[in-house]
């Protein structure tokens, strides 16, 4: 007569499998990291057309094969830059949000973050170059079209947040406002970079202010 053989649980072998699991997502996130930090420094340093795969791979300890295991191409890490950096900021405006304990504390931190931001430039000279090659490319054109509008609208969520909380009347859509919000803050940053006689961090963070107070400055309805 045959024995049944005794039962095994599966639960161990599915333990095992999700470990594995997680610690292999941990490594490519890790890659990833680091293959973004390396991206950020070589655009900053070559610019994004004459910037290489070969050199970002390589600083940041990977090979050309581990760039493509993570990124299609140069533009795809560009885009992958441009998120995370564009979260970082909703990310600021949010812990301000969380931390205000009253609508004029908020306009007034809010104001002073806004005028603040140009003091990091990476991002406005990579945007600006990336956007003038896309011009003149069609499929990334479209590519950027596309990602930049998904970004707008997660601003303009924001923006209307604010305007809820804050009791604002915003005179332009929000999404409006924040392309325009993120176009003078651009534009203010790179006439900053090409003559810093003509256009101070004074200046600079003034028309920030005079234009944050034109979207967002308009009588409370509340």
């Amino acid at each position: 007569m045959n024995q049944a053989l005794p039962h095994r649980s599966s639960a161990p072998l599915a333990r095992r499998t999700k470990a594995i699991a997680s610690r292999q997502q941990a490594r490519t996130d890790r890659t990833r990291r680091k293959l973004l930090v390396a991206a950020e420094r070589i655009f900053a340093r070559d610019g994004f057309e004459a910037a290489r795969l070969e050199d970002i791979a390589s600083l940041a300890g990977y090979t050309r094969g581990a760039f493509y295991a993570n990124f299609q191409s140069k533009e795809d890490i560009f885009f992958a830059l441009l998120e995370r950096w564009v979260g970082q900021r909703i990310s600021e405006v949010a812990a301000l949000l969380a931390r205000q304990e009253s609508p004029a504390k908020l306009l007034h931190a809010l104001r002073e973050h806004y005028a603040q931001i140009t003091q990091d430039r990476r991002l406005a000279l990579l945007s600006l170059e990336f956007k003038l090659f896309a011009i003149r490319h069609p499929e990334a054109h479209a590519r950027l079209r596309t990602r930049q509008r998904r970004l707008r609208v997660s601003g303009g969520d924001l923006l209307r947040r604010i305007a809820r909380i804050t009791g604002r009347t915003l005179p332009i859509p929000c999404i409006a406002a924040a392309t325009g919000l993120g176009a003078l803050s651009s534009a203010l940053s790179l006439e900053h970079i090409v003559d810093q006689a003509m256009m101070s961090d004074r200046d600079t963070r003034h028309l920030l202010g005079v234009f944050f107070d034109a979207v967002l400055g308009t009588k409370p309805t509340r």
